[in-house]
């Protein structure tokens, strides 16, 4: 189903917003939920439906259920990833913590269970369209930092480059980078981290759960694969124990 005007129509293309659910009750929610936040939205019964709407339409978010006809959630998330960086939001009806993880591993941006509470949904769609705005401090609009020997963040452009070749990150991964590189030298908390992906800056009084605080070691472990970092021997992002993580100028 298709609903409202053509993705080259204008500001309406960048609320766009893709819903591949296979259940037409749950999809119908999803729709609404979605419309009423401001999104014109792109409906799919099928993963592969899912992913040809995602390629042409290019949307802002995308909400992707696990248990589809077809293939499931997870390759279909990995078949997003490669086309386009739409922030997704994986949906399923199991709350297994593997469930989690392997979503957060295929890409997803973030993972909720079924039945979920479309306030919540909403708000929490709502802070992940926060962050691009919150990267960037207005003197540096623009610049390209090298955060460190090899390693050039370019908070404005949203890039990243090890060694002059350009990693592509999900902007989950971008964001934490971002908050490690801010602060080098420095400990970051796994609960700050949370907040960074809540887009949280200050403490709401929200609690973070365990199911979070591995959401990020997930994020951090696919981050350093494509930094090429190696946490037994890290050349940027560190562990500290019972603490998190540091991000280290190498000497």
């Amino acid at each position: 189903m298709l609903v409202g005007p053509h993705p080259h129509s204008g500001d309406a293309r960048e609320r766009t917003a893709v819903v591949v659910e296979d259940d037409p009750d749950v999809r119908d929610l999803l729709d609404a939920v979605l419309t009423q936040a401001g999104f014109v939205t792109r409906t799919a019964a099928s993963g592969l439906e899912g992913v040809e709407l995602v390629r042409t339409f290019d949307p802002l978010v995308t909400t992707l259920d696990v248990g589809l006809p077809d293939i499931d959630g997870f390759e279909v998330c990995r078949r997003i990833r490669a086309v386009s960086d739409t922030y997704v939001v994986m949906l399923t009806a199991r709350a297994e913590e593997i469930d989690a993880l392997m979503g957060l591993d295929a890409g997803a941006d973030d993972y909720q269970t079924k039945p979920f509470r479309p306030r919540e949904l909403r708000a929490r769609i709502e802070a992940m369209l926060r962050r691009p705005r919150r990267d960037v401090p207005p003197a540096a609009a623009g610049a390209a930092a090298p955060a460190a020997v090899g390693l050039v963040v370019n908070a404005a452009a949203r890039t990243v480059t090890v060694d002059g070749a350009e990693v592509h990150l999900t902007r989950s991964e971008f964001d934490l980078l971002v908050a490690l590189t801010n602060a080098p030298g420095h400990a970051i908390p796994k609960d700050a981290l949370v907040r960074v992906l809540w887009a949280d800056e200050y403490d709401t009084g929200t609690p973070v759960t365990d199911q979070d605080r591995r959401s990020v070691e997930v994020h951090l472990t696919n981050l350093r694969r494509k930094l090429g970092d190696d946490a037994a021997s890290p050349r940027w992002i560190r562990t500290v124990r019972g603490v998190g993580y540091r991000f280290d100028h190498p000497s």
